[in-house]
């Protein structure tokens, strides 16, 4: 099966700006496919782009089984579609923004998923929480606090400090993209 890259990390650690700056990146022939999330957040909330559903609308959907994954956290829920399931099959790679809380309690899905950990030192996280103006101060400091619950022993886990410049974070994570790849003999053949 072609890899699933599972992307998580504290909240601030700019995971979405740092996989939008690599999709940007990639070369368009690439066979890479980035999930969208289903989240019954308001979609002018701020942040990433995604699906805002209503709570109604989440728990229908999830009741059809139109989640490949989902999982719950700071008072929304979160899923994404099915439809990796197919892309996949379909010979690409599959990049989703998880939950640490969710990875672990997976088990790690499968042998073809990658683990990868996108953070910043704690005093970063807590400016970027801040400057983004989503949450309370005191949702920001219990999403801070949350994220120093979660210890990720996956010996495939790969981690990148998005602390400097987003661009060496992006071209860290389109590195290890490219490197999942699988041969274009491989892809012939399969």
């Amino acid at each position: 099966m072609t890899p699933l890259i599972y992307v998580m990390g504290p909240s601030g650690a700019g995971k979405d700006s740092v996989m939008n700056l690599a999709r940007a990146m990639l070369a368009p022939d690439l066979p890479v496919a980035f999930a969208h999330r289903y989240i019954t957040r308001p979609a002018e909330a701020g942040g990433e782009n995604h699906i805002a559903l209503t709570p109604a609308e989440f728990a229908l959907r999830r009741t059809h089984g139109l989640f490949a994954f989902h999982w719950e956290a700071h008072g929304n829920h979160y899923g994404i579609g099915r439809e990796v399931h197919g892309w996949r099959n379909a010979g690409m790679t599959v990049v989703i923004s998880g939950s640490r809380e969710h990875y672990l309690k997976l088990g790690g899905i499968d042998d073809d998923t990658w683990p990868v950990l996108i953070t910043a030192p704690a005093e970063r996280l807590a400016a970027r929480l801040e400057a983004r103006g989503r949450e309370t101060a005191s949702a920001a400091i219990a999403r801070l606090q949350r994220g120093d619950s979660y210890e990720m022993t996956d010996p495939r886990l790969v981690t990148i400090l998005n602390d400097g410049a987003l661009q060496t974070a992006a071209r860290a994570f389109v590195s290890l993209i490219a490197r999942l790849q699988p041969s274009s003999d491989a892809r012939r053949r399969a």
